[in-house]
């Protein structure tokens, strides 16, 4: 038998048993060469083959093509290509359509291999494409009519002529063929064993660096275009992404045969991308450790694969056990050993199930192993009718019959499902392992299952296990249960649709990162799933470093709540309505290219009392580790997962990158094989479940908190029909892109195009962008029943038994518990049971409570009561681990022992009545100074709240935190609970009428201070208007609340209601003329400031402009602003409108000659200074340009824009264009001797200062360098563009190259000593300015270091890479070690005195230039200071205590600059330290011993204290415009690409632990940001240079510092601090600070500077009389610009195109802006959310939003929302401002 009809053979019977083939051989390839009737192709570097003319169109794609090119490079065309240099070394897509079965620099020069060529219809050749085809995609019905094949046999790399390495003698040969009929391609690649040697080819132009580019294996349908002019890019497949994975095309394949390839590539009707076929195939050697039947996918994105060592492949020997079965490896179910005829005998391991095969069914299931991979393709796949699937882990049906522990069969894992198929169900989708089962094998008369009337579950039986929010419907065979309308799930498990979801549970388990195993006891897992958009949050606490670090790839632990609640797509499901909130979810996850394994065995089980979903996780195996601090990326991807009954799987391969200071950057991948198994119910015939869906995660976003030890995921989920893909984010409902505008506890619903209505969720009520919950208890709208208690829940409510009550059997009917039954009453009682309680008596002759019953006579003490009892225990600590309990609540008992029917709580003084058993009755607490209730009185039933009520009642005034919410509407009701006719906002002052149910009545609304409408009067009609006054009247000058709109036009009109001729724009003072239907007439309209048209006057023609005027009118001097544009080159014309022969650009000084038309005279440019070219001479011929010429002229010494720029390097050339032979750096001074090609020789460089090397004389041999030379060169003192690198350390070695003992730092001006190898000697640092050591006098023992010697040496004032840290202070200290009392910052300039434990003085601190205070005097306290604070008075009395001077152990308070207690307190000098709250007292459980103090905050237990990683900044790259915003306790930079938000290229700018940045401003000329810090109240700065370091600025004196601003021009900085209601301002380091307003201020919050106007403009928000002021930026010229119609002014911003000042109101959600005059106002945006900052640029405003939690653009022109970005962390945003690359005008 021929090698081929072997392998076709053994493929025919992967159906009955598994078939490991060699790779295929060069005589399995296609026949090729002449004799087979093949062209050759042109030996060369970059041949193209003649036109081959097909005789029949071929689709490619889902284009039709009639002719192709072949090419060297390892490519097929269906057009001429270009140069090679424009696509060899460049990746997919590419601009023009190829097949590639190897891209890559091939070069076939001097007889390096040949490439044959054909197009064929030999019949042998077109059936074995038939063949392949039909294998690889067994549903296609495809008979090729022609074959392409294309043979790149024994080929060559390029290789550079240069190389002295000779010729490479690896050749590769390999074979691409394409077969077509009249509507399909499909593309066979051949790669036969030994025939591919080199992997990758050297880019040309790579210079000296040796780098190597993988070849490129796959499709790209090029370029296509669309309306006409335009064009795009088309979709593309990659088989190959790195070296490995071209290693890999011989070894693996996906049609069944390693080295061979399928694809369809294309169809004449609908086509989207390449399809792999995926059959399987790798080579016949054996993993390590045996082999296992793993037949995985083999199609491109699973191209990881392991090397595996020669062995032999013994099939008598080898253990059939599954790589990968579909569950992941169950361990419930273990697989019995098998036998050589591949039959086995599986048995479930499960406490239920029998420990040995039954007896009486103990007949084995024969069946076959068919490996079926998971395909995002599935119609190729068709399965016979009997195999049928069924759960790896049969679940009992729901309402169906059970089977008995003698029923189970015996089953192998992947398959369960022995009963009879149902004819009429669709054939199985594509996925796991399938296995077939022979009918004639079971015995179906057994009894296994039969439905019968006595089996049957019913509704009326089991009703109890459908949810409360789902009805139950019976069918033939059981019941099942349905969710009602407006709930989802799978009718067990109802939730709202539309409310966010809660999940918690625990994670556990053992996890070994590296070698080190670390044990998850019970950890914390939450989660939070925005249901409206499909963001999942997850969040896993108390999470051990390494394991913390090294679980931050395992996003698929988090992606399990996306895939539950994912924003669904139509035709699809989010996966909770197929699971409920029961199931198992079993993952295994390989990770390459370790082979580490991770299993995940994720268990919801249902819902809490709170309807928060309960998921549990155990996690066991094996994760890389990875490097403390790294940080984790992964792309967004796809996923599908394929559904069976009772079980859903999927299979992925996930690529992710690992950042770390180590290492670098690193990419991995790992494997995810995934089962969740869940119980379905099958009675319902009509229930049609999704065969496959997609899962699209858009955003992944993983960190670890190392302070906190907490693990995040954040993904963003959407799930669709697998092939869906989403088009451009403008053509998508905001509904399924997610970013429309409704609550978080709303569902959006899609309208036509992009209109969507909002719904406020099942449980709220609201107009869904708004809305609240229902209480349903109190409403009247639960289901609870008779004796139960209804608790409402968000979105929904829960019923509960009450007291003497328990559930029945149904699960909702709450019945009578028999006490009596757990005898609860005295031996000698009797116990009478009654509804909801009972009684006990004692027996006649006997005399008690009957819980003690004793004879009347010699009965001296009574025992204890049940109230007695509880008393005495809280009393005596007994419920406390023997401490009272402070405050605690005790009980009251009469004489008789018995609860007093009035309780009252001593401490919080609050009342209520209680029953017999001292339990609270509803209704009956009041508060405290209120009369209690009459506890002998029966209760009385309130009157229902009414609509107005629930509506007053449900306003949310204050935050979970407890802070009251500013600005909120709160609806006013009479007595009877009806609204009252008019309606006020007590915020904003507008008032207005409503109707009976609240709605406000049209018309009726009045500003504030303004006389409110009469609510009883009905309204006026007016009089008919003419044209001119519809139109004045349309315009829309007030908004719908009644504000007024700055800066619309509106016509004027005479007396008769007719348009004046002459029209005045009355904000703008543009004039123009109109026709007598208001028409603007062309030519007429005049700017502000000059006289305006006769408008009875005729237009006068004008002569048409030359090509020149046309030119130079048409360059913007002027930006949209109005501000001049710098540095445009504007063309210069004579008096008759042509170019003037020489031109010259004004800013940068160049001149050049120019023809008539305009274009520069080659060879005529001269640079500023020189004198220019006589543009009337001819010009003369150059000589061509040198080497050294050409370089000298590429360096650019100018930038764009005209600007010098320095420090880079000119090479130097002598007349004849040669270099000089000694080149010098004229920034840096060294110089250095170069060959005749410029290259710098070896050992030439020296020193600026020190004497060249003579470049004439031949170098000398050098000695070799020593340790000192070796690190002194290897210091890098210049950047790669020859720039020097300022304040790096430079080892000083002497003339013999060893270490010269003193060592000095240039920079910083610190000495030290140094050993023999260069390591510093302990204790020999001097400070610059000191005199250093004497480096030869041997160590002397020092004495122990005082505290101010410790904290002057704990200050880093170097890098770890040993540049200088500026800016830190570094304390001083005496001879003794002591502080000196006056301290001085060396980087500010500010002095203050300090005491004997280095805390500063209050009141000391001097600015730089004033000054200092006298130390040895006691500080006068002004006037008008504040009151010393209990912390200060009670420090002073203690050193007065003390004599003045207290000893380094004795405790002395520490104070805060503003008076109040640190919360960190210490015993002197010592360690001894504990937290306090804000009046001094400890927080107990806080001492600590330690050398790191406890980390405290005011009345808050201190959390681990762990060291911070180093804050340092890291800003996007290649940005131009940033915006900067402010998160927390980070720094966010979102690049702007034109004015759309650039999310793909967000970072974090700065993080800053601790902190809370509120305001945030930018210094366009230093290119530094600075913020204000709230929760440390500093404000602060920091280059955007990559890792710059914060610098604080001003850190005493401030309260609550919010709002910020940057006059970049003054260089000044003012700011709000919110608390004592001042403005104040300073220069940009900190220095010249003064108060500039602490007067007549509420709550001011934004401030903004215009710095071409030197005004100031800020926001007050009190709530009172909200208002915006301005003033000059000295505090001159105060006034208000808006006052009326303002409700919470948060943000504001300066629009420099219409000059005017812009706000966004969180009161009236109104986004607005004004002329600084106070005219013009308009209204840009009338319903915002939440906005809290706000910039201004091109036309667009970008806020932050506390409602969505992100940055939101809306166009000025539009006046609608372009944009938005949600940050994957969620949590509120603060400031914004807007980070530029130079200086814009109008922005800065």
């Amino acid at each position: 038998m021929e090698r081929g009809e072997m392998l076709a053979v053994c493929l025919l019977c992967w159906s009955c048993s598994v078939c490991v083939v060699t790779a295929i051989q060069r005589a399995d390839m296609f026949p090729y060469g002449t004799l087979s009737g093949d062209l050759i192709l042109a030996e060369g570097d970059d041949e193209t083959s003649r036109v081959l003319s097909l005789p029949r169109t071929l689709y490619f794609y889902d284009s039709a093509f009639s002719q192709l090119y072949v090419a060297t490079n390892g490519i097929i065309s269906a057009q001429d290509l270009p140069m090679e240099k424009q696509y060899v070394d460049d990746g997919f897509p590419t601009d023009f359509p190829v097949v590639a079965p190897f891209l890559a620099d091939i070069d076939t020069s001097g007889g390096r291999g040949q490439i044959y060529y054909r197009v064929t219809e030999t019949p042998s050749v077109l059936n074995r494409v038939a063949q392949e085809v039909h294998r690889g995609f067994p549903d296609a019905k495809f008979t090729p009519t022609h074959v392409v094949v294309a043979t790149w046999e024994n080929v060559a790399a390029y290789e550079e002529q240069t190389r002295t390495t000779g010729a490479s003698n690896k050749l590769n040969t390999f074979q691409a063929v394409i077969g077509y009929d009249e509507t399909d391609s499909y593309v066979l690649f051949l790669y036969p064993e030994g025939g591919l040697n080199f992997f990758g080819t050297r880019p040309k132009e790579s210079y000296n660096v040796e780098i190597e580019l993988p070849a490129r294996v796959g499709f790209s349908r090029g370029e296509i275009t669309y309306l006409i002019f335009s064009r795009t890019e088309g979709p593309h497949y990659s088989v190959t992404s790195d070296e490995q994975s071209v290693k890999n095309l011989y070894q693996v394949g996906n049609t069944g045969i390693p080295g061979v390839w399928l694809f369809h590539t294309g169809s004449r009707y609908s086509f989207d991308n390449i399809v792999p076929a995926s059959i399987g195939g790798l080579l016949a050697t054996p993993p390590p450790g045996g082999y296992g039947l793993s037949l995985d996918t083999t199609t491109p994105e699973y191209a990881e694969f392991e090397e595996y060592p020669d062995n032999t492949f013994d099939p008598d020997n080898q253990d059939e056990e599954d790589d990968y079965p579909l569950t992941g490896g169950d361990p419930e179910f273990q697989p019995a050993p098998a036998g050589g005829d591949h039959s086995e005998s599986f048995q479930p391991a499960s406490p239920d199930a029998p420990s040995s095969p039954s007896e009486d069914s103990g007949r084995q299931l024969s069946h076959s192993s068919v490996d079926v991979p998971l395909t995002s393709e599935p119609k190729y796949i068709s399965e016979p009718e009997e195999r049928q699937y069924a759960p790896p882990n049969p679940p009992v049906p729901e309402g169906g019959a059970a089977l008995t522990p003698e029923q189970q069969p015996q089953f192998p894992l992947e398959v369960v499902d022995v009963y009879p198929p149902h004819r009429s169900e669709p054939p199985l989708s594509p996925g796991g392992h399938v296995v077939s089962v022979d009918e004639d094998d079971v015995d179906f008369d057994t009894g296994v299952i039969q439905y019968t009337t006595e089996n049957k579950e019913t509704c009326a039986r089991f009703q109890q296990q459908c949810s409360q929010n789902a009805f139950c419907s019976d069918y033939a065979t059981g019941f099942c249960c349905h969710c009602r309308p407006g709930f989802y799930g799978n009718g067990r498990h109802c939730l709202p649709e539309g409310a966010p979801q809660r999940v918690s549970g625990k994670v556990s388990g053992t996890v070994t990162v590296g070698l080190t195993p670390v044990e998850l006891n019970n950890i914390d897992l939450h989660a939070y799933i925005v249901v409206g958009d499909g963001r999942a949050y997850t969040a896993i606490s108390e999470v051990p470093e390494p394991v913390g670090w090294a679980l931050m790839p395992l996003a698929p632990i988090g992606e399990l709540f996306g895939w539950l609640f994912a924003l669904e797509l139509p035709n699809s499901q989010a996966g909770f309505k197929i699971t409920g909130a029961e199931f198992t979810r079993r993952a295994e996850v390989i990770f390459y290219p370790g082979n580490q394994r991770l299993s995940i065995i994720q268990t919801g089980r249902g819902l809490d009392d709170h309807n928060h979903l309960t998921v549990d996780t155990v996690l066991s195996g094996s994760v890389p580790f990875l490097p403390p601090g790294a940080e984790v990326t992964m792309d967004p991807f796809k996923e599908t997962y394929q559904y069976y009954p009772s079980v859903a799987t999927s299979t992925s391969v996930r690529e992710f990158s690992v950042v770390s200071s180590e290492r670098g950057s690193e990419s991995f991948s790992f494997q995810l094989k995934q089962n969740i198994t869940y119980r379905d119910c099958r009675h319902d015939s009509r229930a049609v479940a999704p065969e496959t869906l997609q899962i699209t995660m858009e955003r992944v976003l993983v960190m670890y908190v190392k302070e906190e030890r907490i693990l995040r995921y954040a993904v963003t989920n959407k799930i669709s029909p697998v092939g869906v893909e989403p088009t451009g984010p403008e053509l998508v409902n905001p509904c399924y892109a997610g970013n429309h505008d409704c609550d978080t506890t709303a569902q959006c619903i899609p309208l036509e195009g992009q209109a969507f209505q909002c719904q406020c969720a099942t449980g709220y009520r609201g107009d869904g962008r708004n809305c609240y919950d229902i209480d349903e208890c109190a409403e009247g709208l639960s289901s609870c029943g008779a004796h139960t208690q209804c608790v409402n829940l968000p979105g929904s409510h829960r019923c509960q038994c009450q007291s003497g009550y328990e559930l029945g059997f149904d699960g909702r009917t709450c019945v009578d518990i028999d006490e009596c039954s757990s005898s609860p009453c005295h031996a000698s009682a009797r116990c009478i049971n009654g509804l909801g309680s009972f009684e006990c008596r004692c027996l006649p002759g006997l005399y008690g409570d009957g819980f003690y019953c004793s004879q009347q006579e010699g009965q001296t003490v009574r025992p204890k009561s049940q109230c007695e009892q509880h008393r005495d225990s809280l009393q005596s600590g007994v419920e406390h681990a023997g401490r009272p309990s402070l405050g605690a609540f005790i009980p009251q008992c009469d004489s008789d022992g018995r609860y007093r029917s009035l309780q009252c709580h001593g401490s919080t003084g609050h009342c209520w009545c209680v029953d017999s058993r001292g339990q609270e009755r509803a209704g009956t607490r009041t508060p405290p100074g209120t009369a209690p209730k009459d506890c002998d009185k029966p209760d009385e039933p309130e009157r229902p709240k009414t609509h107005c009520e629930h509506h007053r009642d449900s306003v949310q005034t204050t935050s979970p935190e407890g802070y009251p919410i500013v600005g909120a509407y709160v609806p006013q009701c009479d007595a009877h609970g009806q609204y009252i006719p008019l309606q006020c906002h007590g915020s904003s002052g507008h008032c207005w009428c409503v109707e009976s149910n609240g709605q406000e009545r049209p018309g009726t609304r009045t500003p504030p201070g303004t006389t409110p409408t009469d609510c009883d009067k009905p309204d006026e009609p007016e009089r008919p208007k003419t044209h001119c006054e519809h139109h004045r009247d349309s315009v829309q000058t007030t908004s719908p609340e009644g504000y007024p709109i700055i800066g619309a036009y509106v016509p004027q009109c005479d007396a008769n209601g007719q348009y004046r001729p002459l029209q005045c724009h009355g904000s703008t003072g543009h004039c123009w003329c109109v026709d007598n239907r208001g028409q603007e007439r062309a030519g007429t309209r005049t700017p502000p400031g000059t006289a305006p048209k006769d408008c009875d006057k005729p237009d006068e023609p004008e002569r048409p402009k030359t090509h020149c005027e046309h030119h130079r009118d048409s360059v913007p001097t002027t930006s949209a602003e109005g501000y001049p544009v710098v540095g445009a080159y504007v063309p210069q014309c004579d008096a008759d409108g042509q170019y003037i022969p020489l031109q010259c650009h004004g800013s940068t000084g160049h001149c050049w000659c120019v023809d008539s038309r305009g274009q520069e005279r080659a060879g005529t440019r001269t640079s500023p200074g020189a004198p220019p070219t006589d543009c009337d001479k001819p010009d003369e011929p150059e000589r061509p340009k040198t080497h050294c010429e050409q370089h000298r002229d590429s360096v650019q010494t100018t930038s764009p824009e005209g600007y010098p720029i320095p420090g880079v390097f000119v090479p130097q050339c002598d007349s004849n264009g040669q270099y000089t032979a000694q080149q010098c750096h004229g920034s840096t001074g060294h110089c250095w001797c170069v060959d005749s090609r410029g290259q710098e020789r070896a050992g030439t460089r020296t020193s600026p200062g020190t004497a060249p090397v003579d470049c004439d004389r031949p170098d000398e041999p050098e000695r070799p360098k020593t340790h000192c030379e070796h690190r002194r060169d290897s210091v890098q003192t210049t950047s790669s563009e020859g720039y020097p690198i300022v304040g790096a350390y430079v080892p000083q070695c002497d003339a013999d190259g060893q270490y010269i003992p003193l060592q000095c730092h240039g920079s910083s001006g610190h000495c030290w000593c140094v050993d023999s190898t260069g390591q510093e000697r302990a204790g020999t640092r001097t400070q610059p300015g000191t005199q250093p050591k004497d480096c030869d006098k041997p160590d002397e023992p020092e004495r122990p270091k005082t505290h101010c010697e410790q904290h002057r040496d704990s200050v880093q004032t170097t890098s770890p890479e040993g540049y200088p840290v500026f800016g830190v202070f570094v304390p001083q200290c005496d001879a003794g070690g002591q502080y000196t009392p006056q301290q001085c910052h060396g980087s500010t300039g500010h002095c203050w005195c300090v005491d004997s434990r280095g805390q500063e003085r209050a009141g000391t601190r001097t600015p730089p230039g004033a000054p200092p205070v006298d130390c040895d005097r006691p500080v006068p306290v002004a006037p008008t200071q504040r009151p010393e604070s209990v912390c200060e008075r009670w420090r002073a009395s203690l050193i007065e205590h003390y004599g003045g001077k207290p000893e380094p152990q004795q405790y002395v308070p520490q104070c805060e600059p503003d008076g109040q207690f640190s919360p960190v307190q210490c015993y002197g000098e010592t360690t001894y330290c504990w937290c306090v709250d804000q009046d001094g007292r400890e927080v107990p459980g806080t001492r600590s011993h330690d050398v790191v103090k406890p980390a405290c905050l005011p009345s808050v237990a201190p959390p681990t204290v762990h060291p911070l990683p180093r804050p340092d900044v890291t800003p996007p790259p290649n940005t131009d415009i940033t915006l900067l915003y402010a998160q927390g306790q980070k720094i966010g930079a979102l690049p702007l690409n034109g004015t759309r938000l650039d999310a793909a290229r967000s970072r974090t700018l700065l993080t800053l632990h601790g902190s809370i940045v509120v305001g945030i401003a930018f210094d366009c000329k230093e290119n530094r940001i600075y913020w204000t810090d709230l929760s440390a109240r500093t404000i602060n700065r920091a280059s955007m240079a990559p890792g710059a370091e914060p610098e604080i600025l001003i850190n005493t004196n401030l309260i609550s510092p919010e709002g910020l601003a940057v006059d970049v021009n003054r260089r000044l900085m003012f700011w709000v601090d919110s608390n004592p209601d001042m403005i104040e301002r300073s220069n940009l380091d900190g220095s010249g600070r003064r108060t500039l307003f602490d007067t007549d201020l509420v709550n001011p919050r934004a401030i903004i500077v215009v710095s071409s106007t030197g005004t100031l403009y800020w926001t007050d928000w009190n709530r009172e009389a909200p208002k915006i002021e301005s003033s000059s930026v000295d505090g001159q010229n105060r006034r208000v610009v808006v006052s009326d119609g303002v409700g919470l002014p948060n943000a504001l911003t300066y629009d420099s195109s219409s000059g005017q000042v812009c706000w966004a109101d969180a009161g009236t959600k109104r986004l607005e802006c004004v002329s600084p005059d106070g005219s013009g106002r308009r209204v840009i945006h009338p319903s915002l959310n939440y906005p809290f900052s706000m910039v201004y640029y091109r036309n667009h405003f970008y806020y932050t939003d506390w409602r969505r939690d992100g940055v939101i653009a809306v166009s000025k022109d539009s006046s609608q929302f372009t944009d938005e970005y949600l940050p994957d962390q969620r949590s509120h945003l603060y400031g914004i401002a807007i980070a530029t690359s130079s200086c814009l005008s109008g922005i800065h």
